[in-house]
This record gives structure tokens, C-alpha cells and sequence, in this order.
């Protein structure tokens, strides 16, 4: 017997369905429920490597963590990694399987991959008491409806129970609801069970009449006004804006151990990929991380992190472009502290041979590391762990450039020269003992009397950002309605609101 599903959509992009995802199954979980996390179809650079070497948005992963299970290719079947304006690598079951434009997926290759979709939300409702899905965007995409596997199709197909998330800090959020069910065909009004309020700020009783009338007017009632919060966001979708409203960065802010703060820029390179990494550099009391995108910034940094990017050769040219090269290459010439992650520790070698990323073929690096990279064909994705500074440390590597390394000292699986630090590895700051080693070493060679924290958990923090989350849930939704809907589906007898969707 299947167990029980809803699909959380959203009135538009980034309107919360990522976090409130994640806090039903935080609170699933802390009932005992057994939950899983599922999103059909998710475009990010940020992702994540499973134990079976399978690649996956990072959201998911975290949602994973939620629900205190590990993360599968089952939970992210189709994962779209953008290149550029108009085209984006296809990660099947967690494996590239090519490079295609918006045009030629949705003009075909979307709607052949429902089977694989459903298939995989079918498997997870068999092992699991509840399936929580997280739709994309907006359900209510008429222009695209007839290729949907990751909103309303999905919701058809699997007979889920849909609710609909909108974000009123952005204003506008009555009209967003009523808008977003009036744009569908009966068949997929009949699935959305109600709405969610995420991001209210005041006295609910005053939202309280406005919510009256929204059900008067769709017949559907509201199942929460979630208050807002700030540093509630997890790992999400793409936008450095996300980032900045992210996990960490917002959740507190603490003094320094010791005297100094230190400072943190990082290279807003283009298709930033993985810039969650800086997240647990954050986390320490003391670190102040900024993103940047001038050489001027760079001066009173005390440590510069050049990070991932789907686009190795485009992050070089926008580095020179910007003056930000010649910038590094002074900051390394006068041992001041420099990390490459991922493409930016590519981007610091000698030379890159690219035929297939950018296909620019032999292009000049910034020659500060002596490293030499090939991209191949088949893409690295592993989850490698060590030592490094004379303490264990963990990460996950996601890339197509192979490293030749030539010299300096051995890093992880990249190297070191002086104060410019250079490695593949993905999340390697998240391990607590090696992070507060790294930054010791970066807080001496920029001078600084900073004095890492003794006592910083990244995995604490982040366990206590996922029950802040299910504590919103469990404190300001309507949880036994939401219990009924996962169990039994969506109430019968939905009224259809006009004009619904266009033939």
C-alpha cells in the first residue's frame, strides 16, 4: 500500500516551499512519522553528492536531513544545472546524460521523462509512510502545463493533494492565491486543497477577514499563516540573493573569541555554483563573509575565496574583465590568504583544456597554483574524506575538470603554495575541527588576533535551523488538517473558480 503525499507548490519562484518542505517533514518526523522528501524536476547549481555517488539538488539533501534519512537520486530524479542563458545539462537519476536548450526540453524531453518521475515517487511512497513534494515555480505556468512533471502534472498523475504557498512580505498575496487556482482546468483545481501564508509580519488577527474572504471566494480554507523569520532558508534553488537570506548568515550574529573579526570576500563569479560552501565559515562567531565583485573589495579582506561555477572559462574572462585576476595574483605574490574551490581552484592553475564545457579548448589560467586541468567527458562525483591540517575533514566533489597537480603542497586533493589554497572538494568547512585549523592558519597569515571558536558545530547548527523550522509548522499551521490532507488526499466537492485555464 502507497503512503500518503502532498505537493507543496508555490504562487511564484522563491515564495518559501523549499523551507516549508522541509519544516512538514521536520515535523513529520518528530511524530513518527517515517517521510521522505521528493521534487520531481529542480533547476540549481547548488547540489549535492548522495553516498552512491548520485548528484542531486542540495535542497533535497537537506530535506533528506529533515526528515532524518539519507538522501537518494529518488528524491531529485531530474536535476537541470544552467550553463547559460538558454541551456542546461540534464542530470538523470543523478547522472549528466547531456547539455540541452529550455526549448528542445520542454519540446519533448520533459514530457518523456514522467514515466522515470512518477516511477520514482511511487518507489519512495512504497517505503515511506509520507511522500512531501516541493513543486517549481508556479503551478499556474500556463505556457508550460502541457510539459508539467514537477507541479500540477505530477499532482494529476500521482492523485496528490496540493498547497499552495505565497509570500506576503512581497505584498499582493490574496490576488496570487486567487489568480494562481482560477489559471487551472477543473481537473487541477480539484487537487488544490488550500493555501499556506509564509512570511507575515504583525497581528494575524488583522490578516484574519482578508482570509475569510479568500475562502469565500475559492472554497478553500488556509492551513497556516507561518510568522516571519529571519535565517530560515535552507540550502535553496539558485540566486546569490537566496544565498545571502541563507541558513548561517542571518541566524546570528556573535562576537569574536578573540579580538579581531575576520574578514571573508568571495568572488561572485558568474554561474556560481555551490556558494553554501562559505556557509559554515560563517557560522563562525567572528567571521563576516561577503560576496563581492570588484578589485577595491578585495583589500581588507583577510581571506578571498574564488568558488564553483558551472562555467570555468566564463568565471575567468568576467575575472579579468573586472580586474579581479591581477587583484588575486597581488594577493598571492604578498601571501595573502586565497581559496579555490571547485572551478576557482581550476581558474587559479596554469592552464585549462576545455572541450567540453565551454569547448574554448587550451586557455590560460591565472598561473598562481601549479595545476593543470583537463575537462572530461564523464563527470567526477564522489564523496571523499581525509586529513588535512592534522585533522579529519569530509567533502563531495561534483566536476569535469581533472587536476594535474605539479608542485607546492599537498591540500586535500588539490594543493598549496604559501597563502593560495587550492582543492576540488566541496563542503570541506563543514568538518568543525579542520575548519577551526584553516582559519587559524588564514587569521596568522593576515595578521589578525582572531581566535576560532572551540565549540562550533555546523551539524548542531544546522539540526537546530530544521527544528526552528518544524517548530513553525508545528506552532502556526493547522497540523491535523495538514495530517488528513497527506493521509486522505484533497476534500471532495472543491468549487471551480473561473475563467480556469486556457484551451
Amino acid at each position: 500500500m502507497s503512503g500518503g503525499g502532498l505537493l507543496v507548490a508555490g504562487t511564484t519562484s522563491d515564495a518559501g516551499k523549499s523551507v516549508v518542505t522541509a519544516g512538514i517533514c521536520r515535523w513529520l518526523v518528530r511524530q513518527g512519522v517515517k517521510v521522505a522528501p521528493f521534487k520531481a524536476q529542480n533547476m540549481s547549481l547548488n547540489s549535492f553528492v548522495t553516498r552512491e555517488g548520485a548528484e542531486i539538488g542540495r535542497a533535497q539533501a537537506m530535506q533528506a536531513q529533515a526528515c532524518r534519512v539519507e538522501p537518494t537520486a529518488l528524491m531529485n530524479p531530474v536535476l537541470l544545472k544552467p550553463g547559460g542563458e538558454r541551456s542546461s545539462q540534464v542530470v538523470l537519476m543523478g547522472r549528466p546524460v547531456g547539455e540541452m536548450s529550455a526549448r528542445g526540453y520542454h519540446g519533448g524531453r520533459q514530457e518523456r521523462l514522467l514515466g522515470t518521475v512518477l516511477d520514482c515517487l511511487e518507489r519512495l511512497r512504497g517505503t515511506y509512510d509520507a511522500v512531501i513534494c516541493e513543486g517549481a515555480g508556479s503551478p499556474a505556468e500556463i505556457n508550460l502545463r502541457r510539459t508539467d512533471i514537477v507541479n500540477m502534472g505530477i499532482a494529476r498523475n500521482a492523485g496528490l493533494p496540493v498547497l499552495v504557498v505565497g509570500d506576503i512580505d512581497r505584498g499582493g498575496v490574496f490576488a496570487s492565491f486567487f489568480g494562481t487556482v482560477a489559471l487551472l482546468s477543473p481537473e487541477d483545481q480539484a487537487l488544490v486543497a488550500g493555501f499556506l501564508v509564509n512570511k507575515f509580519r504583525g497581528d494575524v488577527s488583522l490578516l484574519e477577514p482578508g482570509l475569510d474572504m479568500l475562502h469565500g471566494l475559492t472554497g478553500r480554507r488556509t492551513y497556516g499563516v507561518l510568522p516571519f523569520r529571519h535565517g530560515l532558508g535552507i540550502d535553496e534553488e539558485d540566486g546569490l540573493r537566496v544565498s545571502l537570506r541563507g541558513t548561517v548568515r542571518e541566524s546570528r550574529v556573535a562576537a569574536p573569541v578573540g579580538e579581531d573579526v575576520l574578514r571573508v570576500a568571495v568572488c561572485a563569479v558568474p554561474l556560481m555554483s555551490n556558494f553554501t560552501d562559505v556557509d559554515a565559515l560563517a557560522a563562525e562567531p567572528g567571521v563576516v563573509v561577503r560576496f563581492v565583485d570588484r578589485p577595491e573589495e578585495l583589500a581588507d579582506a583577510d581571506l578571498v575565496v574564488v568558488p564553483g561555477t558551472r562555467g570555468t572559462v566564463r568565471a575567468l574572462e568576467w575575472l579579468r574583465e573586472r580586474g579581479l585576476a591581477d587583484a588575486l595574483r597581488r594577493r598571492a605574490a604578498e601571501g595573502r590568504p586565497v581559496l579555490g574551490i571547485c572551478g576557482g581552484f581550476q581558474v587559479l592553475g596554469e592552464h585549462i583544456e576545455d572541450d567540453v564545457e565551454s569547448r574554448r579548448g587550451q586557455v590560460e589560467g591565472l598561473g598562481i597554483l601549479p595545476v593543470r586541468v583537463r575537462f572530461a567527458r564523464e563527470k567526477t562525483l564522489t564523496r571523499p574524506s581525509g586529513e588535512a591540517l592534522g585533522e579529519p575533514v569530509e567533502g563531495y566533489e561534483i566536476h569535469h575538470g581533472v587536476a594535474e597537480v605539479l608542485g607546492g603542497e599537498a591540500f586535500l586533493d588539490g594543493c598549496r603554495v604559501g597563502q593560495t589554497w587550492g582543492t576540488h572538494w566541496h563542503g570541506s568547512q563543514e568538518s568543525d575541527a579542520f575548519r577551526r585549523a584553516f582559519l587559524r592558519e588564514v587569521a596568522r597569515a593576515a595578521g589578525r588576533r582572531f581566535v576560532p571558536a572551540p565549540d562550533t558545530s555546523f551539524a548542531a547548527l544546522r539540526e537546530e535551523q530544521l527544528d526552528r523550522l518544524g517548530d513553525l509548522i508545528e506552532q502556526h499551521a493547522d497540523t491535523d488538517a495538514l495530517w488528513r490532507l497527506i493521509e486522505s488526499g484533497a476534500p471532495t466537492g472543491l468549487p471551480f473558480i473561473p475563467p480556469g485555464a486556457p484551451a
